[in-house]
């Protein structure tokens, strides 16, 4: 028997996942330790680390659906044959970040949407509290599937700089959400909603040196500008075929992915 703790994680994974190990387990230091992951389409294979002798800790890895899945604990020793450990089950939801990244992305070009993202501003929520918001809904965003031709303008293209307007990036300028504003960067419209007013005149860049947004100010501004630190900078994933292997530089642990 094993213990995982939490028992689920959000669909884009990313999470620290803790096991706990039970007596008869906690064995010699030469034993390593990795979880597999067996969804219905999808299997996983992470490393661990240990804690301390009878807990492990590692990333939960980013799914490609909602449901339960089974947690294999598997032990290997040089010279002897893979072992597993112990079973559980473990559960993938789609929790109010992925929710929000969702419902931002497909609400790129409609004003009405963004009109009510606007309203949410007037509540301004306290910084700590914005920091967790931007990473998990920029985590949420970089893990969703979106569509070829998917813009941070919204799918009309005809629409001219001219026309005043709000966009994505002004929701996430005003809200401060360093990582996301990134993501978005990086997207196709991402540059050009730049130099977009909305009815008020006000433009992303403005709109941030307005706030006092100074580190924002200069992501949108400077050339050389690097990506905000956060947990996804924190890893690495290299993709061949149906593989991808993605190394989390904070906990040292590997994670394979296969279809």
């Amino acid at each position: 028997v094993m213990k995982l703790n939490p028992q689920q994680a959000p669909l884009y994974g990313d999470s620290v996942i803790t096991v706990q190990l039970t007596e008869e387990d906690k064995v010699e230091d030469d034993v390593v330790f990795y979880l597999v992951f067996t969804g219905s389409t999808v299997q996983h294979c992470t490393s661990t680390r240990k804690i301390n002798p009878g807990s492990l800790e590692t990333i939960s890895p980013g799914h490609d659906c909602c449901e339960t899945v089974k947690v294999a604990l598997c032990a290997s020793r040089e010279g002897h044959p893979v072992l597993i450990v112990a079973e559980e089950s473990f559960q993938f939801v789609q929790d109010e970040a992925y929710d929000a990244a969702q419902f931002l992305a497909s609400c790129a070009g409609n004003q009405q949407a963004l009109n009510f993202t606007r309203f949410l501003d007037r509540s301004r929520p306290p910084a700590a509290d914005v920091d967790f918001l931007d990473e998990k809904v920029a985590l949420a965003f970089r893990h969703l599937k979106l569509p070829e031709e998917w813009n941070v303008l919204g799918a009309d293209q005809s629409l001219t700089e001219n026309i005043p307007r709000e966009t994505l990036m002004h929701f996430a300028v005003r809200l401060g959400l360093l990582r996301l504003t990134w993501f978005l960067l990086q997207k196709p419209g991402g540059r050009g909603a730049l130099r977009i007013h909305n009815t008020e005149g006000a433009t992303p860049v403005s709109l941030a040196l307005e706030r006092g947004y100074q580190k924002l100010h200069q992501l949108l501004t400077e050339e050389e500008a690097r990506e905000p630190d956060s947990w996804s900078t924190l890893s690495h994933t290299v993709h061949s075929g149906d593989y991808s292997v993605k190394h989390h530089r904070g906990l040292d642990v590997y994670m394979l992915t296969a279809e």
